[in-house]
């Protein structure tokens, strides 16, 4: 079995690309802390390269952004490619599902610009 959960923010915006064969995918970065301290009490911080699919990579790429919060199901794959002649090996989390954990920068802007100005009740008035 091969199933991997993260909850993290993102390193920087995804970036949607689409292949030869017309599919669209998006790809970026999540850096996940540590639940637990290391020898020094300071919480390290480990960094993954999701990749998305489809549909998905779509979703990703139009509501995401650098520093948001997110909660990934997934697999764990490693890849080999060349660079000048020399293979390197990487690690992608292959997302199945990508769920957005904190409000867009947009949101946010929206969300604190409804502030009304508003009187406030007067108690003597309420039925209760």
């Amino acid at each position: 079995m091969n199933q991997i959960i993260l909850i993290g923010n993102l390193t920087k915006s995804p970036e949607l690309a689409t292949t030869q064969n017309g599919i669209n995918v998006c790809r970026f970065g999540v850096a996940v802390r540590r639940s637990y301290p290391n020898t020094d009490g300071e919480y390290e911080t480990d960094f993954f390269n999701i990749v998305a699919w489809r549909k998905l990579a779509e979703h990703c790429a139009k509501y995401l952004e650098k520093g948001r919060k997110v909660a990934i199901s997934g697999s764990l794959q490693m890849r080999t490619y060349e660079v000048e002649g020399e293979k390197r090996v990487t690690s992608e989390v292959i997302a199945n599902d990508v769920q957005f954990l904190s409000l867009a920068n947009n949101d946010k802007k929206e969300e604190t610009s409804n502030n009304y100005d508003l009187d406030p009740a007067d108690e003597s008035d309420l039925p209760f």
